[in-house]
């Protein structure tokens, strides 16, 4: 592989997956810019979260190459890739739903920085302004994501919405350069669908970049700057969502009628 431009921060080379006899990914390659907004889609069974897995050290592929800031993350373990800026959500919400909103936050910071939990049982005078520093830091990115006025209801009473939002926060308290989002918008309506897509665009214009795998072609075509097309695994187109919306091959294997979207 040639040396890589700094504008890219992660290169998707050749990848090749299968689980038994059935390919889930096959040879596509992918570049995603820095601080851009780039979306997988395609059909259920596309590919779309066994590339996000590898991407993110949950499963190491067959073949083929991940590079991310121009160094090789493939097969390395998902708190390691969490060391060097990568940071994710999944399709199902997963949050604490017997501690706070504030709490499944400062949980986020605790994991980037893991000697605090060894450290939990001393009392000590450090401990404490470490703890005090984590806790300002939650409530500040509480306040960014707009929750900050439910600081102290539990996960679990939140709106599904807003239980996205959260995860979405709890994401961000690793201070990750790449963000990747698996369906944020999925079993949304479209009022907090909308709130979804405003918070994705705030992290972008904080430096931020974005990739996510969702449905929901309102939200893609009016958030992203690159949409990569998957079909049984394979990379079968690569464009501006205007170029997407127009493009035959990706019409007939995934959007049919949505092809006629327009942005708003």
């Amino acid at each position: 592989m040639g040396k890589e431009s700094p504008d890219t921060i992660l290169t998707i080379e050749n990848l090749v997956m299968a689980f038994g006899g059935l390919m889930a990914l096959y040879k596509p390659d992918i570049r995603v810019k820095r601080g851009s907004i780039t979306a997988i889609i395609g059909p259920n069974g596309a590919g779309k979260t066994t590339l996000f897995n590898i991407i993110t050290g949950f499963l190491k592929p067959d073949e083929g190459s991940v590079q991310f800031n121009g160094n090789s993350i493939k097969g390395l373990k998902p708190h390691e890739i969490s060391k060097m800026g990568i940071s994710r959500t999944f399709q199902t919400v997963e949050l604490f739903d017997n501690m706070t909103v504030l709490e499944n936050v400062m949980l986020g910071f605790h994991t980037k920085e893991i000697k605090s939990f060894i450290l939990s049982g001393l009392r000590t005078s450090r401990l404490r302004n470490h703890e005090n520093e984590i806790r300002k830091k939650s409530e500040e990115l509480l306040k960014f994501i707009g929750l900050h006025q439910k600081w102290g209801e539990m996960a679990n009473n939140l709106p599904l919405g807003e239980q996205k939002i959260l995860e979405i926060g709890r994401a961000l308290a690793s201070s990750p350069t790449l963000l990747c989002l698996d369906e944020p918008a999925a079993g949304l309506n479209e009022t907090e669908s909308y709130r979804a897509s405003s918070l994705i665009n705030a992290i972008r214009e904080k430096g931020t970049t974005i990739l996510l795998v969702e449905h929901d072609m309102k939200v893609i075509m009016n958030i992203s700057d690159q949409i990569v097309v998957l079909n049984y695994g394979q990379k079968i187109a690569c464009g501006t969502p205007e170029e997407i919306q127009r493009n035959v091959q990706v019409i007939e294997a995934y959007l049919g009628d949505e092809g006629n979207y327009v942005k708003d």
